[in-house]
């Protein structure tokens, strides 16, 4: 089978590239070319026609890949032409026309690189993630991940485990054979070790999860307090509706913003109050639990919001920022306890302090970070094999008498599966599929 795909963005642009992969990639170019077929990795001008009919397309450069060097390891080509949608829609029609050539789908020519052994599977996730990073921190945590360092870290334990399993094993197959004191002791000792290392490394307070999927934060706080126009403002959009009558914000409103380079998820929540309508009880009831999860909290109140301070024990922590919007309406009467928390004094109307807020904002933002060089997760899918992994040392550590060598082994031989599946040493079909749709076609 063959596939191909538009590589580049969809829309008109001023060049795209499509990409063939496969035992006919060959052929396509030949069929759509003449004269001399393009020497490998030397980008060549060529007249691009229509199958059949030598009917002109456009006229752009030719990439030839030979396999095995190529990205997914297959004979691959790129066409480079204008990026007009009929000239890509024309050049596609005319590669549909050879048998066994079809379009790709999301993620295939990366997922192929990974079958053909070209890349691992950690490598496959950052090349995904580096597409679709938005801001800086997220593409340099991207690159890291695919300079290797965390499948070196996984592959290191994994080899160590491998080779404790080994020892074990020998006992297993050979009763007669005596292991001794010093390799039982060394096998304690190291296997330990790196449960120690993993669970440092599962203590990392999600930081690469974080910078993956963006940091949250909840806009909370009374209704009529000016959460909605927060939230319009710094996502320079009219996300939100913004109304005098209160209640407005029923349900969560979420934006993506950039904020000073780090990827932040703002939430605007339902205004908070006793309220006895059950639709407004059921927004409050989610903008409590938004507030709960997310990374940071911005309070945000009025001079007239007296009756909030019932709520503010329970909102008000070190992950939160306490706003007061409308100074400009006077702050005279704010109520004393509400001193007490360090409030910002804001007015979105007058844009007052909104600068301060924001610098407050990145500076609690970067309270979350640890050193970069110590991240290693950066999906839930690591994490939760890395748990597992950490288990079933927990259980072989509890095996230390010799009638258990059995039970022993099993529990090495799983603790080194959960490492193996997060590389993608071992059978891993049924997460192939989440990651790579993930990816945009032409990749």
């Amino acid at each position: 089978m063959t596939i191909y795909a538009l590589s580049t963005g969809p829309g008109i642009s001023g060049m795209a590239t499509i990409r063939i992969s496969g035992e006919k990639a060959h052929e396509v170019i030949s069929k759509l070319t003449k004269g001399t077929f393009p020497s490998p990795r030397v980008a060549t001008l060529k007249k691009i026609n229509k199958i059949n009919t030598n009917e002109l397309i456009d006229e752009g450069l030719i990439i030839w890949f030979p396999a095995p060097h190529s990205y997914t390891g297959e004979d691959m080509a790129e066409i480079h032409v204008h990026g007009s949608l009929a000239v890509i829609k024309a050049v596609q029609s005319s590669i549909s026309q050879i048998e066994t050539c079809r379009l790709a789908e999301p993620g295939e020519f990366t997922k192929i690189a990974f079958q053909n052994n070209k890349i691992n599977l950690l490598k496959a996730e950052s090349i995904g993630d580096l597409i679709s990073a938005e801001t800086e921190i997220q593409r340099s945590q991207a690159i890291k991940m695919m300079s290797g360092i965390n499948s070196k870290k996984f592959n290191f334990w994994r080899n160590a485990l491998l080779k404790m399993l080994s020892n074990i094993e020998a006992k297993i197959d050979f009763p007669d054979e005596e292991i001794s004191d010093e390799i039982l002791d060394d096998i304690k000792f190291h296997s330990e070790n790196i449960k120690i290392e993993i669970k440092k490394t599962l203590d990392d307070q999600k930081v690469g999860e974080r910078i993956r999927e963006g940091f949250k934060i909840a806009i909370v706080g009374p209704t009529n307090a000016g959460k909605s126009s927060l939230l319009n403002y710094l996502s320079r959009r009219d996300a939100a509706i913004v109304s005098e009558i209160a209640g407005t914000t029923r349900d969560v409103i979420e934006t993506h913003l950039n904020i000073d380079g780090l990827p932040v998820i703002l939430s605007d929540t339902a205004g908070i109050r006793n309220s006895k309508n059950e639709i407004e009880k059921k927004g409050i009831k989610i903008a409590l639990e938004k507030a709960e999860d997310a990374d940071l909290n911005i309070v945000v109140i009025e001079p007239k919001s007296a009756y909030f301070t019932a709520f503010l024990k329970d909102l008000i922590s070190d992950k939160s920022i306490l706003v007061i919007n409308k100074s400009d309406l006077g702050i005279d009467n704010i109520v004393q306890e509400y001193k007490n928390y360090d409030p910002l004094f804001i007015s979105i109307k007058k844009e007052k302090n909104i600068e301060t807020l924001i610098s407050r904002i990145k500076d609690k933002l970067k309270d979350k970070f640890i050193n970069s060089d110590d991240i290693l997760i950066t999906r839930e899918r690591h994490r939760q094999h890395l748990e597992q992994c950490v288990l079933h040392l927990e259980n072989f550590k509890n095996k230390s008498q010799a009638e258990d060598f059995d039970k022993a082994a099993e529990d090495l031989r799983l603790a080194t599966r959960h490492l193996g599946i997060i590389v993608g040493k071992v059978d891993v079909e049924e997460v192939l599929g989440s990651i790579f749709n993930d990816f945009c076609i032409g990749k």
